[in-house]
């Protein structure tokens, strides 16, 4: 089980946060929007992702989806109760349904999604009591971090169609 300390620790938030990033910057890489998510184990990444939805043209290829699928597999169970994720964005409402469907007690994520967060700008699902499991989230960890890497990324797609 996770330990009541582990969710206020935020050298380990930004820790984890920061492979989070990585994965978001290889989504940039690939053309992709940047978002990374790792899935956190006993002190190791037992799943990590960055948004893959252009490249495998499918709509649920979210960070977060993808690597709480790579959890899963890597722990035998979809029950990822002992797990933290780390995302660089605020959770969709697809997304965030999956984590309260994986009983992941802890999310971690970096910047604001003001179109679409479901955890705290436009949704509170993690906190709804009507659903069968409630996240605990700590958000804003290395939000400039993220965001800038959003922002650079949608600026650099603006000024491409410009000149194209």
């Amino acid at each position: 089980m996770l330990s009541d300390n582990q969710f206020g620790d935020q050298p380990a938030h930004e820790r984890w946060m920061r492979a989070a990033l990585s994965e978001a910057r290889q989504a940039v890489e690939e053309d992709e929007v940047p978002v990374g998510a790792v899935v956190v184990a006993a002190g190791r990444i037992v799943g990590s992702a960055h948004n893959q939805r252009e490249q495998l043209a499918d709509p649920t290829a979210h960070a977060e989806m993808i690597a709480l699928t790579q959890a899963a597999s890597s722990l035998g169970s979809w029950r990822l109760v002992d797990c933290v994720l780390y995302v660089t964005l605020e959770p969709c409402p697809m997304c965030a349904g999956a984590i309260v469907q994986a009983r992941v007690p802890l999310v971690v994520w970096g910047a604001v999604d003001p179109k679409a967060g479901a955890v705290e700008s436009l949704y509170h699902l993690f906190e709804d009591s009507r659903l069968n499991h409630q996240v605990e989230h700590v958000g804003h960890v290395l939000e400039h971090e993220s965001s800038e890497l959003l922002s650079a990324f949608f600026r650099q797609k603006r000024q491409e169609s410009r000149t194209k």
